[in-house]
């Protein structure tokens, strides 16, 4: 008799909600066949991110950081999300970094002396990730994996490029295999020679690209441009243009301080190229956003690829340095330790597009991470898609009938610059910290990218202060409160 008493109180602890009672509500019963979102009672298993810091964003070689070592850079943001969290360093169970342009072993002992500069115990392991442009995100899809699966219960994801010090190169030897494989030979042209094949296909002028880059452009840029060899090229379509703002947006989100709330003020120092001299600097603000530049500046950008080309420095993103990190954990235990919840981690995808055509990655993986996560387009109420090229940015607006309104609403790449592995980290907090201003009108956001060699990664994030209520489930004109199982 004892034991049948001890078996039904196991059975009716497994029946309990993870979370006190103020965590439930209707909607948890109410995920049939109409619900918008289908989400478990178990709230204490979801992924959480609990911080989300930053460095300024500066351009490589010319900018803040050009004297600065990239395992410095990381070593701030890794210190900050712990520091400002007071999460003990020894608890973290591992470090993922994304990171692209260094040789991997090189990069990662790097990473791995960085965490050190930051506190952390030898204990806490390290590794290094590299998807490309996607790197800073797929670090944060390994880590909310590995929490998800039990590995470890907290877990950093960051990202790491230093372009001053690593520039983009070619494959030093080549297969000659790829000469009958046409995917395997287009991997390796360079983007922006893609961009104009494509530009050209698809009768898209140069008038078409420098409109929508308008308030988007640094003409200094020019001579960085030839290192942007990674990126994604895209189908170009005169749509929208004129809303692709990226330096203004930029412009006025730094003047109103909204990235106060993501970046870390970082001192280092920086060396006068004529005399050598060396000075200590504070810097707290991104430097490459130029929120006055017009079409007449750009329409005289000399082509960067073809003498007769149409893709210049100013609808491309800007070469940059700079590192960020993300916190994540169980929301239980971050309610364990008392630490305010910035989001939820929803789904990752990562697919696989034509080489040749790259920059339509975010236009195939955004609905399938959109569809892993048990929504549709219209429930997500921001996006942050990098802006390779301004066109390309464009073209997956168009695709996928996104609301231009609800599209990198603070800036992009073009205005704050793209240090590979760390744009997808920096995205997290930029979008994170946005959803948290807008507070009940901004429930789910969505990170996209293209990546080098022809595939698109997404990831689905929830606002922090959720949690299911009648409201957030879409209306339906009829149902008769059964799901199609149980008619």
């Amino acid at each position: 008799m004892e034991k049948a008493f001890n078996r039904q109180k196991v059975l009716l602890a497994h029946l309990q909600p993870t979370s006190p009672s103020p965590l439930l509500s209707a909607s948890i019963c109410a995920a049939g066949d109409s619900a918008a979102y289908h989400r478990t009672a178990a709230f204490g298993d979801d992924i959480v991110i609990v911080a989300a810091y930053r460095t300024a964003i500066c351009k490589a070689r010319r900018g803040g950081f050009k004297d600065t070592f990239p395992d410095d850079l990381l070593g701030f943001v890794l210190k900050a999300v712990v520091e400002k969290t007071n999460v003990n360093p020894s608890e973290v169970g591992d470090i993922v970094v994304g990171t692209v342009l260094a040789p991997g072993s090189e990069r990662a002992i790097e990473c791995r002396m960085a965490a050190f500069y930051a506190g952390f115990p030898d204990t806490v392991p390290l590794r290094t990730v590299n998807r490309q442009c996607s790197s800073g995100l797929q670090a944060v899809a390994d880590v909310a994996a590995s929490i998800k699966a039990g590995y470890y219960d907290i877990g950093i994801a960051a990202g790491l490029e230093c372009m001053t010090v690593n520039g983009i190169r070619s494959v030093p030897q080549v297969n000659p295999r790829v000469e009958t494989f046409q995917q395997a030979r287009d991997c390796l042209l360079p983007m922006g020679l893609t961009s104009e094949n494509v530009a050209q296909r698809y009768g898209v002028t140069r008038q078409d690209q420098d409109q929508a880059a308008v308030s988007s452009t640094d003409h200094s840029r020019l001579c960085d441009f030839s290192m942007l060899t990674c990126y994604c090229v895209i189908v170009l379509t005169p749509y929208l243009f004129e809303q692709v703002d990226s330096h203004r947006k930029a412009a006025a989100a730094r003047a109103s301080g909204k990235f106060k709330d993501e970046i870390i003020p970082v001192t280092t120092k920086i060396v006068d190229p004529e005399t050598g001299i060396q000075k200590v600097i504070t810097i707290s603000e991104d430097d490459g956003i130029r929120p006055n530049s017009n079409l007449a500046e750009l329409s005289r950008l000399k082509p960067a690829f073809k003498k007769d080309g149409s893709t210049t420095a100013g609808n491309a993103s800007q070469v940059s340095d700079g590192a960020g990190a993300v916190l994540l954990m169980k929301r239980s235990l971050a309610a364990q330790k008392g630490l305010p919840i910035l989001g939820v981690f929803r789904s990752f995808a990562a697919v696989g597009v034509d080489p040749a055509v790259m920059g339509v990655g975010p236009a195939a993986a955004i609905p399938a991470a959109v569809q892993a996560a048990g929504l549709e387009l219209n429930d997500i109420d921001l996006f942050e898609i990098n802006e390779a090229f301004a066109s390309q940015y464009v073209y997956c607006i168009k695709k996928l009938e996104l609301d231009p309104e609800k599209v990198n609403v603070n800036g992009g790449a073009i205005a704050l610059g793209h240090p590979l592995g760390a744009t997808g980290a920096r995205c997290v907090g930029t979008l994170l910290n946005e959803m948290k201003r807008r507070g009940k009108d901004s429930r789910f956001g969505v990170i996209s990218m293209c990546i080098g060699s022809g595939m698109g990664a997404a990831a689905v994030f929830e606002r922090g202060d959720c949690v299911d209520a009648p409201c957030n489930v879409r209306k339906v004109e009829s149902n008769d409160l059964l799901s199609k199982d149980a008619r």
